[in-house]
C-alpha cells in the first residue's frame, strides 16, 4: 500500500515543486514519512503521511482517498488537510481554525502533523529567516493542541524550535 500511495501522490503532485528546493514536491510526503518511522508507527500512518497533502493541493477528494487506499488513511488525511479558506479571515485566525482541526484527529494524524512541522520547519527556518519568525508561532500553537502525538516526536519538534 505504501508504494501505491507514494505512485498516487507523485501522479497528484505533477509538476509541484517544493518552495526553496525546487524539487518534485514528492519528496516532502516522502521526509513526512521517514520522520513517522522513527517512532511507533502503522503502515496507514505511513500512507497517510505520504498522502497529507494530496487533498489540500490538488484536485484529489478525500472519498477518492478512501476509495483508493480505505476508511483509516482517509480519515488521518480528513485531520492533516487545512479546512480553512481565505474567506475566515486573516492568517491568524485561519492557522487557528487549522489547528484547532489537526487536534481533533486521532494519535496518528496528529504525529504526522508533528512530522510535518519537523520538515517544514527545517527548510523555513534555513531559507525564509522573515517568515520563519511567524511560522514558528504558529507551529508552537498547533503543538500545544497535539495532545495525542507521539511524545518523543513532539518533543523534538519542540527542541527544533530552540535551535533555530
Amino acid at each position: 500500500m505504501f508504494n501505491k500511495a507514494v505512485k498516487f501522490a507523485t501522479e497528484a503532485h505533477g509538476t509541484q515543486v517544493r518552495k526553496y528546493h525546487g524539487t518534485p514536491y514528492i519528496s516532502h510526503p516522502l521526509a513526512v514519512a521517514e520522520i513517522v518511522k522513527s517512532v511507533p508507527h502503522t503502515e496507514e500512518m505511513l500512507v497517510a503521511a505520504v498522502l497529507h497533502d494530496v487533498v489540500e493541493d490538488t484536485i484529489v477528494t478525500i472519498d477518492e482517498i478512501a476509495t483508493e487506499f480505505g476508511s483509516v488513511v482517509a480519515e488521518l488525511v480528513h485531520f492533516l488537510t487545512d479546512i480553512s479558506v481565505l474567506e475566515d479571515g486573516n492568517r491568524a485566525h485561519r492557522k487557528q481554525l487549522d489547528a484547532e482541526h489537526n487536534s481533533k484527529g486521532p494519535a496518528g494524524a496528529q504525529t504526522i502533523k508533528v512530522a510535518d512541522l519537523i520538515h517544514n520547519s527545517t527548510d523555513i527556518s534555513s531559507h525564509d529567516p522573515k517568515f520563519w519568525k511567524t511560522y514558528k508561532g504558529e507551529k508552537l500553537q498547533t503543538l500545544s493542541l497535539l495532545d495525542k502525538a507521539d511524545a518523543s516526536l513532539k518533543a523534538r519538534a519542540l527542541d527544533q524550535i530552540g535551535d533555530f
